[in-house]
């Protein structure tokens, strides 16, 4: 890939680890610092990342739901309620969900309205002009309806209830009878996952897929060296890391026990985002 250099930026990043026991930063403190040292353009990439929690805000909003507000997005709630009111800042993708589910007309069949959310996000964010966010997206969207498609099969659910999107690894859950959904020579992480899903427990199975992606930020960033790309893997690995450091055993365990109950409902997306924005102190 060719594009902007930091070399500063990348030689000072702290070497983290998925199971360390504490950060020394807040991720928020860092997407600031982004914000002074990127180039716009780069770190609108970084925004990106952080959409997710601007979902659920809006997503709340809507629904009226009292849940707190996070305020690791983009975007004010005062500034979501008026677009709630009339639509025109927004990415187009939210826009379009807030006029969808205003109107009650549905954008995805039989998907719950989180999971339209959901896959109007991952089109979006497939649909920039970064080929690294392109291609994890598109990595992190097949883990998650593999999974779902496994779970859907085991408890037997319908599929199409929890699926986003619509490329090969979509069209193979919905129709193969294979235990693989006959997807072990075109997808490389099959097998493993295949084998972590047989995991009875539910902490250790999300773990292993967490370091599943981990593995693969460091491989699609093999020939990277200084670019935002390194940046932004660094980015996604924090919240991974955060998203442990916020849960300790007990609330880890209640967490992934009501997995199974919400998959009748929607598969939960964006917990595996949200960035709880109090760093630990040194």
């Amino acid at each position: 890939m060719f594009g902007r250099n930091y070399y500063y930026l990348v030689a000072g990043l702290p070497d983290i680890l998925l199971d360390q026991k504490k950060l020394n930063f807040s991720i928020a403190d860092f997407k600031e610092e982004m914000s002074y040292h990127l180039h716009p353009d780069d770190y609108r990439l970084v925004e990106m990342l952080f959409l997710p929690a601007d979902n659920l805000n809006l997503l709340n909003l809507l629904t009226k739901s009292e849940k707190e507000y996070d305020d690791s997005g983009k975007y004010s709630g005062d500034l979501l309620e008026e677009e709630i009111r009339e639509p025109a800042s927004l990415p187009e993708y939210m826009q379009r969900f807030i006029i969808a589910y205003k109107n009650e007309t549905p954008l995805f069949e039989d998907l719950s309205w989180e999971d339209q959310l959901t896959w109007l996000y991952y089109n979006h964010v497939m649909a920039c002009s970064n080929e690294f966010l392109r291609d994890w997206f598109e990595f992190d969207l097949n883990i998650r309806n593999i999974v779902a498609g496994i779970n859907a099969r085991k408890h037997e659910l319908k599929g199409d209830k929890y699926l986003i999107g619509d490329n090969y690894i979509v069209q193979a859950v919905r129709k193969s009878t294979l235990k693989d959904f006959g997807l072990a020579n075109d997808f490389e992480y099959m097998e493993k996952l295949i084998s972590v899903q047989d995991n009875d427990n539910l902490l250790e199975r999300e773990r292993a897929m967490d370091m599943m992606r981990w593995d693969y930020l460091d491989e699609a960033n093999t020939f990277n060296y200084f670019t935002v790309e390194v940046l932004l893997a660094y980015i996604i690995k924090l919240q991974m890391v955060q998203r442990w450091l916020d849960m300790d055993q007990e609330t880890g365990q209640e967490l992934f026990r009501k997995l199974l109950d919400e998959l009748e409902q929607s598969y939960e997306f964006p917990k595996e985002f949200t960035v709880n924005q109090r760093g630990s102190n040194a």
